[in-house]
């Protein structure tokens, strides 16, 4: 983070956002065929593979200093265990490189997007419950039994999405099964009598924050409709569709604009006073999330020839 000056208030390496800048880098590429952007994105792939990766393990490490050393201290925010490996930065990863693949098929990148996406079904993924391990240690040893439903259903496509640009037939039929089981548990276990997603549960499949956060909802709208698409199961595009008209109803602010980033249970929005993430831009609030649901279901529901 920098200040308004351009000076470095954090200069931290966090490998999460090294690989959002090169989903965005790739992305802008894709639009204008600038070759600045695509070799920038290039250049942050190698070194999130020369300082990052684990040769020993296998995966990313969280974070380094400026120079590329190690930190005592790797969280990506103060509400994350302080562990050498999370499913939040893997998962991010997968989705910068699966993108910089469809601009630049390169041979050794394929296999990092391989081996990636293995070692999300290896360590991260419960096969067992169908729920995303949310923290390990070096070795891959789960740190917190937490479940978190949004990572859930937003893993589910983007591995999914990720297996399609890799191109292994293998590799995909076995994402394929993965994902519909990841939505299938989000469904059963994740859902509000009103069609919005809950946050987090623990291991016991107890509630633990019964919020509604905005990025939540986005989510499952895409992860719910791509489960459909696979399974051809109306209740996947049923839950699709009532979590686009909680959107409609409840998260967007049609006063300020935007959407509302997080609302009680029962649909009421919180404000900055009451809660400190409640605020309509932020470092974690942006039009990431938002804008790309809606992105993705008109190119979607466009390939379906439907409405929703």
């Amino acid at each position: 983070m920098l200040d308004e000056r351009g000076e470095p208030l954090d200069s931290r390496k966090q490998t999460y956002g090294q690989a959002f800048g090169i989903y965005a880098l790739s992305e802008y590429y894709r639009l204008t065929g600038n070759a600045k952007a695509l070799d920038l994105a290039k250049r942050l792939y190698l070194l999130i593979e020369a300082h990052c990766f684990d040769p020993k393990h296998n995966g990313y490490i969280e974070a380094r200093d400026r120079d590329w050393q190690p930190l005592a201290d790797m969280r990506l925010s103060d509400k994350d265990l302080n562990s050498p490996k999370s499913m939040n930065t893997h998962l991010h990863v997968l989705e910068g490189y699966t993108n910089l693949l469809r601009v630049w098929p390169d041979p050794s990148l394929r296999a990092r997007q391989k081996a990636l996406i293995e070692i999300t079904l290896d360590h991260i993924v419960d096969a067992a419950t169908g729920h995303f391990k949310l923290f390990f240690d070096e070795q891959w040893n789960s740190l917190l039994d937490h479940v978190s439903f949004g990572h859930d259903i937003e893993g589910s496509w983007l591995l999914y999405e990720a297996a399609e640009v890799v191109g292994d037939t293998a590799l995909l039929a076995r994402v394929r099964e993965a994902a519909i089981k990841m939505a299938r548990s989000c469904l059963a276990e994740g859902l509000d009598r009103d069609g919005s997603m809950l946050f987090e549960a623990d291991g016991q499949g107890r509630i633990l924050d019964d919020n509604k956060h905005w990025w939540v909802q986005a989510e499952a709208v895409i992860g719910f409709y791509n489960a459909f698409q696979l399974t051809g199961e109306e209740k996947f595009r049923d839950a699709s569709r009532r979590a686009w008209e909680y959107i409609e109803t409840h998260v967007v602010d049609r006063v300020h604009g935007e959407w509302h980033a997080k609302l009680t249970r029962e649909g009421v929005p919180l404000r900055e006073a009451e809660d400190a993430d409640a605020v309509l831009v932020g470092p974690w609030k942006c039009p990431y999330h938002n804008a790309r649901v809606c992105y993705e279901m008109l190119d979607r529901l466009g390939s379906a020839k439907e409405t929703p």
